[in-house]
């Protein structure tokens, strides 16, 4: 049985410590480590077993259309084989027809077995997460860089600033005051979290709760500490994420078309079976006969000859009643389709996603990097006026760490007064943060919201009217520089160059500030804080108004604001309250750590004392702020049916906020029944939370795990619902393996969010999602088009061949020119179906339904009324050549042809007990005269120019049809040809190809076809055009109908 870990974060230190049996200064013994590596194994990730090769590659052939082909071409093969014994050659052409065959499903099952092993790469993704060595205590002594895979629970593991954590780590000690940790892979948070050693209460709480606990695959922002290692490899949270995206990729289910298109195999294997046993009931007399003695069979006829002629038959009925271009062409669609989107910012890694995308009922979209810029901003701040009951306040613009971006709303401070001179000083000159352009963003070092306070004060400029316009031409300057990766920060750098500093005290969790002593111009010491607003105030004594000078603070200004604080915190603002002090006692002449009071700097404790008494300044407003063009993308979604949800690790009021500011929710809404923390939602009973889901309205959900997001997916997913996934963090990775459609970010998410999904954002932009549905809705109606198009082809194709056989007469189109047409004539036409505009109001419909039928019954009846007349016009073409000596005024025998009464034609096979039956030898294009040995062979090598005219009527027919597939229901003259021009072009590759077949004699031969004279053509095109005329009326009856329905209804 497997061990359940001990829950360290509920535990003290000393209990961890003795769990393990080891001292805090010695670390483990060698033996104790080899102990516990027997017990727990080595500290890395396990390599899930990929699937054999072998296995990839039969997987691609478990396919009902596939296995058909397979069927037919094993048959054909035999075929093909058994006639070069029977006629002693072995002539190439007998074997093109299988051989095209398998050569098409090998094409097919490469693509698919090249997608499958691009999919598990998000597993190797996590393991470059993991950290390399690490500092570690063992017998005593401290190894500085001991290989992370080593480790055992028990160790001890120093960290410091810019540390990878190597395992889960409970902390035992801090060497700083304090320790903050960058995890917002792990658990989605947007800012470093603060960290202790105090055990938490209860057991149960979830990741953001374990303050005392450190992750493996974060990194220290600031601080160090000594830890405990007590979870390696698997068992640490990142092992357990590791096994959550292999259990969702094994879980993954097929696209909505692929389910479609196989459900569509086995229907057609029905039909195929169907119709060929049929053809042989129909024609059984022909191979197999008997007489009747007494009432019972006897002398019982069977002829092999004639039975594998209907076998070929059979042959011939599959290879017409699967479209084997389709694959090729639903293919090729998608492509065309993933390079429209990259250039709308969706790079697509898996080409099924692009028409799943189209019929996507809820986005779960993370909120992090995703509806926000994962970039902390001041919105607004705030300082007392000209008296302490009046207060001012300034809004600031932009939501990058670009200082350019945006500026203070309706400044005029240039000659900044006193007041908001010492704000500017305290967020310059108290901050540890940097700015970098790394090329496509401005990121920040060190803290984000010590990164934003830097940009504050760039917008807020200096005092000094010369410096200001010198920092303004070196910005100038710096941005025509090729090196910009630093970005100078010409306003801070006055304020701490004016300002030096001489000493930090750290921030800690008892007094919720920070603060610096520096050395003011004035030769004078002054002590620089900030921190948690409630906690300064309590510690100030006065508060500066405008013109600088100071007034004790009372109640009524304490409450004024205390009220602002809260205004700014409903807005879902981080606010921070700024403040000094000039008396500073023993520490007005500290100039270094040789001072006599430098000791109380050591010392933590002292830190209150130290920063009492203060000097209230004001307070700023940070925040994580909404994309510019979220509001409308989320608009666009209720328009076209789509619901949002947000999932993410942040906390409720932050989440809430944002949702309203982005308008899911609107401004007053009640969010009861909308907004829940992940634990909150799995509290409720199943059907509670199906009840939830299922309400059409938007949902928030905070403080998620990665468990939560995945559980949530899957409701979504048994519920019916299709679903796109955003995520940029390592805790999205298994909620974006298991959606519909995984969508990670570009710029900002992890290797491993990128490897899980099925399609990147390269702006990181939610828009973009939208205008990727867009695309992936018309794409799909495109397809609908192209599929329609080539199966009434192929039911036109198994209706001549259905009618060859009822009637008797031969073939009139041999397997491997059906096979032509279905791959080569078709697919030019059939892809450029794909190119079709899109509808105008494409996002103002509902989702389709995933169970919609890609082929509704109505249209199935009308593709039967066009696959009847292409049947009829083939099979009709091939008798008329044989029997009429002219059509419509166009003469059929100038090449000399004998002509044979319907009767003989049908009966051809009795050939040979005809008596005085003679023929006499036809010319054909380019000269060449076709002799008969037997005049019976004028039915068989004899019928190479009327198969020739089945086929060219075929191949017209087909391009003339796919006019027809511009449109489900518009005619042709609302919805003309040059809508679409590719498809132009299209039609004429296809006829331009149909002609190399008949012109070239190599092609012809291989083919068995011949040139076609002018007056033939003629009645290709006479007996092709038809077809438009028949689609329209039906068009026209289907939307009589449709309009009739409306009227019902209305």
């Amino acid at each position: 049985m497997e061990e359940k870990p001990f829950p360290a974060w509920s535990w003290s230190v000393e209990r961890c410590l003795k769990e393990y049996n080891v001292k805090l200064d010695k670390g483990l013994s060698s033996y104790e480590v080899e102990k516990q590596r027997e017990k727990y194994g080595w500290n890395e990730l396990a390599k899930e077993k990929g699937k054999p090769l072998w296995r990839l590659v039969l997987e691609q052939f478990d396919d009902m259309l596939v296995k058909i082909l397979l069927v037919a071409a094993f048959i054909s093969f035999i075929l093909a084989y058994m006639h070069g014994s029977e006629s002693e050659e072995s002539g190439f052409e007998a074997y093109v027809e299988p051989f095209v065959i398998v050569l098409i499903l090998v094409l097919n099952a490469i693509v698919g077995v090249w997608q499958e092993t691009n999919a598990e790469k998000a597993l190797e993704a996590l393991k470059e997460m993991q950290c390399e060595s690490g500092k570690v205590l063992r017998d005593g002594f401290l190894v500085p860089d001991l290989p992370a895979r080593e480790l055992v629970p028990g160790d001890i593991v120093e960290l410091q600033v810019g540390d990878k954590v190597p395992a889960d780590m409970r902390i035992a000690a801090l060497k700083t005051s304090t320790l903050r940790l960058e995890q917002s892979a792990l658990t989605g948070e947007a800012m470093p979290v603060l960290k202790g050693t105090s055990p938490i209460f209860p057991e149960e709480c979830e990741l953001q709760a374990k303050e005392n606990m450190v992750f493996a695959g974060t990194t220290v922002v600031n601080g160090n500490c000594i830890c405990i290692v007590v979870s390696t490899g698997m068992k640490t949270e990142i092992g357990k994420i590791q096994k959550q995206i292999h259990e969702a990729s094994l879980e993954e289910s097929d696209t909505p078309l692929k389910k479609k298109l196989d459900e569509f195999g086995n229907r057609l294997t029905t039909a195929i079976g169907l119709v060929c046993l049929i053809v042989w009931f129909i024609n059984y007399k022909n191979f197999l006969s008997w007489d009747i003695v007494d009432g019972w069979p006897a002398n019982v006829r069977f002829s092999f000859e004639k039975c594998t002629y209907y076998f070929k038959i059979a042959v011939a009925l599959a290879v017409a009643a699967i479209p084997e271009g389709l694959p090729a062409v639903i293919t090729t669609s998608l492509a065309l389709g993933t390079r429209k989107m990259a250039q709308k910012n969706a790079i697509v890694r898996k080409l099924p996603s692009v028409e799943t995308l189209g019929c996507t009922t809820v986005i779960c979209s993370d909120k992090t990097g995703t509806l926000t810029t994962n970039q902390m901003s001041v919105a607004e701040f705030f300082t007392l006026g000209g008296k302490t009951t009046t207060s001012r306040i300034f809004h600031v613009e932009g939501t990058t760490y670009d200082p350019k971006d945006g500026g203070i709303v309706d400044w005029t401070c240039y000659n900044m007064d006193a007041n908001l001179q010492v704000m500017a000083e305290i967020c310059a000159v108290c901050n540890d943060a940097g700015i970098f352009y790394d090329g496509r963003l401005f990121r920040a070092t060190g803290l984000p919201t010590e990164a934003a306070l830097k940009v504050l004060v760039e917008k807020m400029g200096v005092p000094d009217a010369k410096m200001r316009n010198k920092i303004r031409d070196s910005q100038l300057v710096g941005s025509y520089l090729i090196d910009r990766s630093t970005v100078k920060l010409g306003c801070c750098e006055w304020w701490t160059k004016r300002s030096k500093r001489l000493a930090t005290l750290e921030f800690d969790r008892v007094r919720k500030s920070m603060s610096i002593i520096v050395r003011e111009p004035t030769g004078l010491n002054r002590l620089l804080v900030k921190g948690a607003v409630e906690s300064l105030l309590e510690r100030s004594t006065h508060v500066q108004l405008a013109d600088g000078s100071l007034v004790p603070v009372d109640e009524p200004c304490r409450r004024l604001l205390l009220s602002r604080h809260s205004v700014m915190s409903s807005k879902g603002l981080r606010c921070l309250g700024l403040a000094y002090k000039d008396e500073l006692g023993e520490f007005s002449d500290y100039y270094s750590e040789n001072h006599p009071a430098h000791k109380k700097l050591l010392d933590p404790a002292c830190y209150s004392s130290i920063e009492s008494g203060l000097v209230f300044v004001g307070v700023v407003g940070l925040r994580d702020p909404p994309r510019d063009e979220v509001h409308k993308a989320i608009e666009d979604c209720k328009g076209a049916g789509i619901r949002v949800m947000v999932i993410t690790g942040d906390n409720k009021s932050t989440a809430e906020a944002i949702c309203r500011e982005i308008k899911l929710f609107s401004d007053g809404e009640d969010l009861r029944g909308k907004s829940f923390t992940g634990k909150e939602f799995m509290a409720l009973s199943s059907s509670q939370q199906l009840e939830t889901l299922s309400k059409p309205v938007g949902k928030v959900f905070s403080r998620s795990e990665p468990r939560h997001k995945q559980e949530i997916v899957r409701m979504l997913k048994e519920m019916g619902e299709i679903v796109a996934m955003t995520g940029d963090g390592v805790n999205d990775a298994p909620a974006l393996k298991l959606a519909d459609i995984g969508i990670a970010m570009g710029i900002t998410g992890t290797e491993v969010a990128k490897e899980a999904s099925d399609m990147i954002l390269a702006d990181d932009n939610f828009s973009t999602i939208v205008s990727a549905v867009a695309e992936g809705r018309s794409i799909y109606n495109n397809m609908k088009s192209f599929i329609r198009y080539m199966i009434s082809s192929n039911i036109g194709e198994v209706i001549s061949i259905f009618l060859t056989a009822a009637l008797g007469v031969p073939e009139c189109m041999i397997p491997v020119q059906l096979l032509w047409v279905n791959l080569v004539t078709d697919g030019p036409p059939a892809t450029a179906l794909g190119f079709n505009p899109p509808d105008v109001g494409i996002m103002r419909k509902p989702p389709r339904r995933s169970d919609d039928a890609l082929i509704n019954s109505w249209v199935l009846f009308r593709y039967l009324i066009i696959g009847s007349y292409v049947g009829i016009a083939t099979v009709g073409i091939f008798i008329l050549w044989y029997t009429q000596a002219s059509f419509m005024g166009i003469n059929l025998v100038t090449d000399g042809h004998t002509l044979v009464e319907l009767s003989q034609l049908r009966n051809w096979g009795e050939c040979s007990t005809w008596s005085n039956f003679s023929v006499a030898p036809y010319s054909v294009g380019g000269g060449h005269l076709i002799t008969f040995s037997n005049p019976c062979d004028y039915f068989t090598i004899g019928k190479v120019k009327a198969m020739t005219l089945s086929l060219s009527v075929l191949v017209a027919i087909e391009m003339f049809n796919s006019l027809n597939a511009l449109s489900e229901d518009s005619s042709l003259l609302s919805m003309p040809p040059w809508r679409n021009p590719w498809l132009l072009v299209a039609m004429s590759v296809s006829f331009g190809l149909h002609c190399l077949v008949l012109y070239i004699p190599f092609l012809a031969d291989m083919f068995g076809v011949v040139p076609l004279s002018l007056n033939e053509w003629f009645l290709v095109i006479l007996v092709s055009i038809p077809v438009i005329l028949i689609d329209e009326i039906l068009k026209f009856v289907g939307r009589s109908r449709r309009y009739r329905v409306k009227e019902k209804t209305a």
